[in-house]
């Protein structure tokens, strides 16, 4: 299975920042030690041109050239350095790569089936302006490209590819939301904690609002529900899942209380529906803020265990 990976790309933040950098160096070394059917590779740079079919012009120039104003830099979390931006470009880049290998969509490629974004989900960044720790809309440009790039290799006359973005981070995906709010062609689906980040909230195509404390039984419940809902208004040709770890029990800013097996058992209704659909899918890690770092970096490695199961499906 390929995994795309950009935490060498060093973002500079100050002592005592509260968004956990180093995770991403701790998954990568453990799917390197533990799941050796997972093959790294480095993120490509989203381009200028890629990142515009989401993105105004003034605001990807502003990110990369270092004219973002104070108070922008502060909605989204970070202080701008050339680290910031490259880090940025790399992971929607990620997310972009792992649905091409996903959906076959390079010279000579057949279909994997699944690919994975180390990263990314970057869903509070709307197409003007970053947010919560997000810069560029990772997910919504690889919608964009992946469509864009579709259409190029199949007849004009085909149905345009449609997308499902399912994001189960604790938080509401609102950038995503608000991005695709007026297009059919993109199914937007956000199970996430009802009083928690964004405060104000977008329209989602499917919000599932959940209480404070909210353990697996229900959680689940209510993800399989949303899924049979999906179903029933939407044909996806790819999916797009944000398999954020900070529903669980132990995050700083989750408020959910979901466990190890309730999270696994998550990524798998995922997986499986999307299998027995057959539909391609890519993933991303998305949030994570663990009171211990480790407990978050165990949430994402679970995720790729069962990510793997389902790459083997596809590719026996």
């Amino acid at each position: 299975m390929q995994a795309f990976y950009a935490d060498n790309f060093v973002l500079p933040l100050p002592p005592g920042h509260r968004f956990p950098m180093g995770k991403y160096k701790l998954l990568r070394d453990r799917v390197i030690s533990e799941l050796p059917h997972v093959q790294m590779a480095q993120a490509p740079a989203a381009s200028d041109g890629e990142l515009a079919l989401v993105h105004t012009p003034a605001y990807i120039e502003a990110i990369t050239h270092g004219s973002l104003p104070p108070a922008a830099q502060r909605e989204i979390g970070f202080p701008w350095s050339p680290g910031m931006a490259e880090r940025a470009r790399r992971s929607a880049g990620a997310t972009v790569a792992a649905a091409r290998v996903a959906l076959g969509l390079g010279t000579g490629m057949r279909p994997q089936g699944v690919a994975a974004n180390m990263a990314g989900g970057t869903h509070h960044a709307y197409a003007h302006k970053g947010s919560g720790f997000c810069v560029f809309n990772d997910s919504a440009v690889t919608a964009r490209l992946m469509q864009a790039e579709w259409g190029r290799r199949h007849r004009p006359d085909r149905k345009p590819l449609q997308v499902a973005v399912i994001d189960l981070d604790v938080h509401q995906g609102n950038g995503t939301a608000h991005i695709f709010a007026n297009d059919p062609s993109v199914f937007t689906l956000s199970l996430h904690g009802q009083k928690n980040f964004p405060f104000r909230k977008e329209a989602s195509d499917l919000d599932v609002e959940l209480p404070d404390g909210c353990t697996d039984a229900p959680y689940l419940q209510a993800l399989e529900q949303a899924l049979d809902e999906l179903d029933r208004r939407f044909d996806p040709s790819l999916v797009v899942f944000l398999a954020g770890a900070d529903p669980f029990e132990g995050d700083r800013l989750g408020r959910l209380a979901l466990s190890f097996d309730g999270l696994q058992a998550r990524d798998r209704r995922v997986f499986d529906w999307a299998w027995q659909r057959r539909i391609p899918l890519t993933f991303s890690m998305a949030g994570g803020y663990g009171v211990n770092i480790d407990e978050t970096v165990q949430v994402q490695m679970n995720t790729y265990r069962v990510a793997l199961e389902y790459w083997a499906k596809w590719n026996p």
